[in-house]
């Protein structure tokens, strides 16, 4: 069963797809059928950059448990990090 629910939030970062590295400005999450995994549904994430076109976009498609095992990594890394070090604004290190 599809959810028809779709989440977007705008973002600040950085893709890689055909057209290489672009920013990335936006991620739309949902629960749909996919176009390349063999299961019914998948948790998809669409990155992209509306403002360059259709070509700007990186596509996951995850099982449920592959989705929430990604969540909790990106909080563990998040928590072995000092608060701060990732953030919008920061200056890069000097080498």
């Amino acid at each position: 069963m599809c959810t028809y629910l779709t989440e977007k939030i705008a973002l600040e970062g950085s893709g890689k797809g055909t057209p290489g590295w672009f920013p990335v400005t936006q991620a739309a999450v949902y629960v749909d059928h996919p176009q390349h995994h063999p299961q019914e549904h998948t948790v998809n994430i669409d990155f992209t950059n509306p403002g360059r076109g259709p070509s700007a976009r990186v596509a996951l498609e995850l099982t449920e448990e592959a989705a929430r095992d990604l969540v909790d990594a990106i909080q563990r890394a998040l928590a072995s990090a000092p608060d701060g070090l990732a953030a919008a604004g920061r200056r890069p290190a000097a080498v």
